[in-house]
């Protein structure tokens, strides 16, 4: 059933968004800036992180301890203080892990792609209403590059957002550059797996497909600090995405990641424009 809507306000008071990730680290990679700057102006910023991130790659100590989900935790609450934001929400879920088989269940705790979408849906909904929420965020329908804990918060959101009639935002990533420069330097050096260009031409979203560009330029130290809080993923052998972008020089950093980028799945593209691509907190709240 879909409810009422919540309550619109004016530009210039205080608003509440929802950020729902599925791990700790997704809310500094993704839309990290974007928060950053929300918070900035006086804005209500809340964090709902459905897993753990348990079943991520990190030192392999960490892993075989089984304590890697209490310190990703720990890790994302330093990442909200960074970022300004003012709670954080764990759902409690284990993380399904990206390749192969999903795990067995943890011990008091089912893996998030066993969990019914509308299950998870009514939780966050219940959110939503009780913050009086005027925008929630989520993923693109590729869950970025197609982990399936993302590709599941792509549905939940949608469902959430149909319940309460919350604006829905998917953070998302332009593809064609991340394609291009990946050819280029695969021209001149073997990049790690996952990393081929090859595995990127249907990650993410088109950039025809994207409706806001976010400037996120003057944020960029709290998104930097926020990244740089999940120590974890940036440990051990593995060659893992927090790593690679953290040891980016400081220029290549800012050229990376100036811009934030989201879908509206009620705004067609074609008639988005420059229409679309307004400064984030103006066009929800006008």
């Amino acid at each position: 059933m879909t409810g009422a809507g919540p309550t619109r306000r004016a530009a210039h008071t205080r608003a509440t968004v929802v950020a729902l990730n599925a791990h700790p680290d997704d809310e500094a990679l993704l839309s990290g800036g974007t928060l950053a700057g929300l918070a900035s102006r006086g804005h209500r910023v809340v964090l709902v992180t459905a897993t753990d991130g348990g079943a991520g790659w990190a030192a392999r100590d960490m892993m075989a301890s089984g304590r890697l989900g209490q310190v990703r935790l720990a890790e994302l609450r330093t990442s909200a203080a960074a970022l300004g934001a003012a709670d954080v929400i764990p759902l409690g879920y284990a993380d399904s892990g990206h390749l192969g088989e999903v795990p067995p269940d943890p011990p008091g705790q089912r893996r998030l792609v066993r969990v019914p979408v509308e299950e998870i849906a009514d939780r966050v909904a219940a959110i939503v209403r009780s913050e009086r929420a005027d925008l929630l965020l989520g993923y693109d329908h590729n869950g970025g590059y197609h982990h399936r804990d993302h590709i599941h918060i792509h549905h939940v959101a949608r469902a959430v957002a149909l319940q309460t009639g919350v604006r829905l935002l998917e953070a998302t990533v332009p593809r064609e550059p991340i394609v291009n420069v990946l050819r280029i330097v695969e021209r001149f050096r073997t990049l790690p797996n996952n990393f081929a260009a090859k595995d990127w031409t249907d990650a993410f979203s088109p950039m025809a497909q994207i409706t806001h560009r976010i400037d996120v330029r003057p944020f960029l130290g709290a998104k930097r600090t926020a990244m740089q809080a999940h120590v974890s993923q940036a440990a051990g052998t593995f060659p893992r995405t927090m790593s690679t972008l953290l040891a980016l020089p400081k220029p290549v950093y800012r050229l990376v990641f100036s811009f934030e980028h989201f879908l509206d799945p009620q705004l067609a593209p074609r008639a988005a424009g420059l229409r679309g691509r307004r400064e984030l907190i103006r066009d929800v709240l006008t």
